[in-house]
């Protein structure tokens, strides 16, 4: 096993880095700003190094002060959990550079697949099932005939956005020009001001694919999840299996996705994306690729919980040249699990982030069939340089309904002081109708949140 390791990133996804090489014995190293020198992460790892002011561009983004805090700590790895440098590739090249092995995919993986049209260029070679779109650099006038070709309504996308930031829908051909402008500005952030244009399925599903390969030639897939319920494009709820999947379509959309990551040349954990038409019953003809994520996932929880797996020592073992543990047919699924994102926002406020002390923080304690992924405790100050995520709850049962049901009641039991949760609005959307029902699109959290905020407030 590969060690040690150096953690470039903060909060839960630190954490859980940190708990799988404790288990395995492998020394950890945390980095630090200024805003978390007495972070939950930093107290989990065996050694902490500072590596600049709170702003993240200053510090988790900084890649020589990450260099160099691996030199000075004689670490031999670098895992880049998920977010900020995860899917950069000169990161990745950065710590080939230095001589440390970069816990992910090759850079020309990440670099290949980082930006949405390069992406469908690689899915087209593979075979793999797209949207109507269009893709390449083109100007506005250009991209308004493209619009007229595809049918309206379209989403302009950033090539090199992420976390739903550079999307925006335009309905028709009069509001085209404004929706682009939008979507070229948030563009620019990501240092790229290149969109391009998809088909917009008003019904949509989202729904991805795990998929792990190895330095030998070995890929396969760990099944879906369907990570539809979102706010602003960003993931709340995410379960596996999806609802409405059968083992005949698990398989067609596990060759579509093993397909695409042997033909980019991928090598660790990655997920690979798909729109469905919600408004039919999923089927092979309804469904396609959108982009691959060339990281471990958020959501990757839901995954380990219904095949009984550790997605972090697989990386770890992959990236130490071992061969996957596991062949496509030793591969089981058993039961249903859901994840909720315990954030620090206020839904009633569309989710305006809700930083400040702790003051008192419960959640409930992890039992069989309940974990907690935590990154933050009572003591600690939510500041607004980072995300407001501060836990995810993940429930394994022995079908859906338990898993709603369980996360809904895990969900009641969560309380702090001094910020906000998100935890009542999360349990009163487990238990409605719809996600009772399954299958609800990525339009449905804001439909629910709205239909809410309607209700009179009583007297």
């Amino acid at each position: 096993m590969i060690g040690p390791v150096l953690i470039a990133n903060r909060g839960e996804i630190a954490c859980r880095i940190a708990a799988t090489c404790r288990r395995l014995g492998v020394p950890t190293v945390a980095v630090f700003s200024d805003a978390d020198a007495e972070a939950m992460h930093v107290a989990a790892a065996d050694r902490a190094i500072r590596i600049g002011p709170p702003r993240p561009a200053e510090s988790y983004l900084n890649i020589p002060a990450i260099i160099a805090a691996a030199r000075e700590a004689g670490a031999r790895a670098v895992h880049p959990g998920y977010g900020f440098l995860s899917e950069n590739a000169d990161f990745a090249e950065a710590c080939a550079a230095a001589g440390l092995v970069f816990i992910g995919p090759p850079a020309s993986a990440i670099r290949a697949m980082g930006g949405k049209a390069a992406a469908k260029a690689v899915a087209r070679r593979a075979g793999v099932p797209l949207l109507p779109g269009h893709e390449g650099d083109a100007s506005d006038a250009e991209l308004a005939e493209a619009a007229q070709r595809i049918g309206y309504p379209v989403m302009i996308k950033a090539v090199a956005g992420g976390g739903g930031r550079g999307m925006r829908r335009a309905e028709d051909a009069a509001g085209f020009p404004a929706a682009l402008a939008a979507a070229r500005r948030e563009a620019a952030a990501f240092g790229d001001s290149t969109v391009m244009l998809e088909k917009f399925v008003p019904q949509a599903r989202h729904i991805e694919m795990q998929v792990f390969a190895d330095r030998h030639g070995n890929v396969i897939h760990l099944g879906e999840r369907d990570c539809s319920p979102q706010r602003r494009n960003q993931k709340l709820i995410e379960e596996a299996p999806a609802p409405g999947m059968d083992a005949a379509l698990r398989a067609e959309l596990g060759r579509r996705a093993t397909a695409l990551a042997r033909e980019v040349g991928y090598v660790g954990a990655g997920t690979v994306e798909f729109v469905a038409d919600g408004s039919r019953p999923l089927g092979p003809d309804s469904i396609w690729f959108i982009e691959m994520n060339t990281r471990l996932q958020v959501e990757h929880p839901v995954t380990e919980m219904i095949t009984g797996l550790d997605l972090v020592e697989w990386q770890l073992r992959i990236a130490a040249g071992e061969r996957l543990p596991l062949r496509q047919e030793e591969v089981r699924l058993t039961g249903h699990a859901i994840e909720a994102r315990l954030c620090a926002e206020d839904p009633a406020r569309n989710f305006l982030p809700s930083p400040g002390h702790i003051a008192a923080l419960d959640l409930p304690e992890p039992i069989e069939g309940l974990r907690v992924d935590a990154g933050v405790r009572a003591g600690d100050t939510l500041t607004p340089f980072y995300d407001p995520m501060i836990a995810k709850l993940i429930i394994h049962a022995p079908n859906r309904a338990a898993a709603l049901a369980r996360l809904a009641e895990a969900l009641d039991a969560c309380r702090a002081e001094g910020i906000r949760l998100n935890a009542a609005f999360l349990a009163g959307l487990l238990r409605s109708p719809e996600m009772r029902a399954g299958g609800v699109d990525t339009h449905f959290l804001e439909a629910f949140r709205q239909r809410g905020l309607a209700v009179p407030t009583p007297a």
